[in-house]
């Protein structure tokens, strides 16, 4: 077999040909094919892709949302803990100004009890010593009254009693 593609004659003649013109259709159709097969591949990739970004932006939307509603969040407990604070720190001031007073009137109560246990005590050793007076004024008396009272000392009272008769007669 010779080569005929270079010797001359209609072009279409030649079997070189038509085996071109079958690889080009077979191409043509099978290209079309793989071609549709290759770009419906990348369709559903790039839809995925799609996909997956729109998800993305949804979750991070979603995400944003949440953060926002999380600086309120947080906003409002410092808030809430800067009132929570102010109130104990106010409570705390009113509970010692309490406790002092209560302190105070405790003080007053105890320093009362012990003026009266003092008094008590003062009128217990006044009545003491009175008692002790006069147990001992009538000892002396007795005493007074023995040694005084003899029967020379009744003899004597008698004669002067008689002598002031007469003075007190006149007067």
């Amino acid at each position: 077999m010779e080569y005929q593609a270079l010797s001359g004659g209609a072009f279409y003649t030649h079997g070189s040909f038509w085996v071109f013109v079958a690889v080009a259709i077979f191409a043509l159709l099978a290209g079309r094919k793989i071609l549709a097969a290759i770009t419906s591949m990348l369709d559903a990739r790039a839809k995925s892709v799609s996909d997956a970004l729109a998800e993305a932006a949804q979750l991070k939307a979603e995400a944003e949302v949440i953060l926002a509603d999380a600086k309120v969040r947080q906003a409002q407990a410092v808030e809430d803990a800067k009132k929570i604070l102010q109130t104990a720190q106010q409570e705390a001031i009113s509970l010692a100004a309490a406790m002092a007073a209560e302190a105070e009137a405790a003080a007053k109560r105890r320093e009362h009890m012990a003026v009266e246990r003092i008094a008590a005590a003062e009128a217990a050793a006044v009545n003491e010593v009175r008692a002790a007076a006069i147990d001992i004024a009538t000892t002396a008396s007795a005493a007074l009254l023995r040694e005084s009272f003899g029967a020379q000392a009744d003899a004597a009272l008698v004669d002067h009693a008689i002598a002031g008769v007469p003075v007190a007669l006149r007067a």
